[in-house]
């Protein structure tokens, strides 16, 4: 299984190792853009939590920056399904169907990671404070398979690429203004900050927050990833042994 998942991961990997230099280069636009408008323009005068904004703001950032780059990264899966049938190849192929899924979605993972390096590089940069451990790489990391298994997902269930669009729309765009990435969930409104704290981005903010503060991480917010990322591979798994069939 370890050399079907090493395949699946090496493809995207060379598609990747093509266009690296367009793919660093893209992933800069975006971080550059909020550091200099809300960590310059408006975080100087602004005081959170007896620190700077940029230093509340880059967490946040990075949190959803690799929420969106690891989604992004899978949804070629579906024109492969839908467009291409290129998907088809892998169907046949006598390949464990989860390998397929991991491979995947680590690749997408090693996306979302290069993407996060480049914003941490910006940052200090910028002048924010950051305290760098395992402990946030690991938060790093499993904040893009959660989001890579909810793209493999959707890849696989739906049917036209504008359906898919709006998984962006609906569920992407509001967790990155809401999931604490900007502001503290603290100033919503109860009922919905109660339901905005179910969601894995805000445990992801909250993790990436206190571990580049030099504080302790929060067990719960960590144990509550790690039930994401596990579901959401059951389910992407499930998703595409039911194609195999």
């Amino acid at each position: 299984m370890l050399y079907d998942v090493w395949t699946v991961f090496w493809r995207d990997w060379v598609v990747l190792k093509r266009r690296l230099t367009k793919f660093i280069l893209a992933r800069m636009v975006a971080p550059m853009l909020y550091l200099v408008a809300f960590g310059w323009g408006l975080g100087r005068s602004i005081q959170v939590s007896g620190g700077s904004y940029l230093d509340f703001l880059v967490p946040g950032i990075l949190a959803l920056n690799s929420m969106n780059i690891s989604f992004n990264s899978i949804t070629p899966v579906h024109a492969e399904r839908i467009y291409h049938k290129s998907l088809e190849e892998y169907l046949i192929a006598p390949i464990v169907p989860e390998a397929y899924v991991l491979g995947k979605v680590l690749a997408a993972v090693l996306r979302g990671l290069i993407s996060s390096a480049i914003i941490v590089v910006l940052a200090f940069l910028f002048g924010a404070n950051l305290q760098l451990s395992p402990l946030l790489l690991l938060v790093l990391v499993l904040n893009c398979i959660i989001f890579a298994e909810i793209g493999f997902f959707a890849a696989m269930k739906i049917s036209t690429y504008e359906e898919m669009s709006q998984v962006n729309t609906y569920i992407l765009l509001p967790m990155s203004f809401l999931c604490g990435t900007f502001f503290s969930t603290h100033a919503l409104p109860a009922l919905l900050r109660y339901f905005i704290e179910i969601l894995p981005l805000t445990h992801t903010s909250f993790l990436l927050r206190s571990l580049a503060g030099g504080n302790g991480v929060e067990l719960v917010s960590l144990v509550v990833l790690g039930v994401y990322a596990v579901g959401g591979f059951y389910l992407g798994s499930r998703a595409f042994r039911n194609l195999v069939r």
